[in-house]
């Protein structure tokens, strides 16, 4: 749990921003941060994001997409990505 742990300080350090994040599988995520709990990180996709991926649900005034704190094994901003 140390790792999720660490992801979900960074992730709420950096709610409201664009981010990548490759989880231990080889998927990928690109969205901005919209909520975080302590399992589960939230993106509002981006019209620049690779394909989604499954589990879309409604959030606050729109649509999100949950990535596992657990199952993270990258992250970057997305001025890191995008210039």
């Amino acid at each position: 749990m140390g790792n999720a742990a660490y992801y979900y300080d960074l992730c709420c350090k950096h709610k409201g921003k664009v981010v990548r994040i490759c989880d231990i599988y080889g998927k990928e995520y690109v969205g901005k941060i919209a909520y975080v709990d302590r399992t589960y990180v939230w993106l509002e996709p981006t019209s620049y994001a690779p394909g989604y991926s499954y589990g879309w649900g409604w959030g606050y005034g729109g649509f999100f997409f949950p990535v596992a704190l657990a199952a993270i094994g990258g992250f970057a901003l997305g001025a890191a990505f995008f210039w």
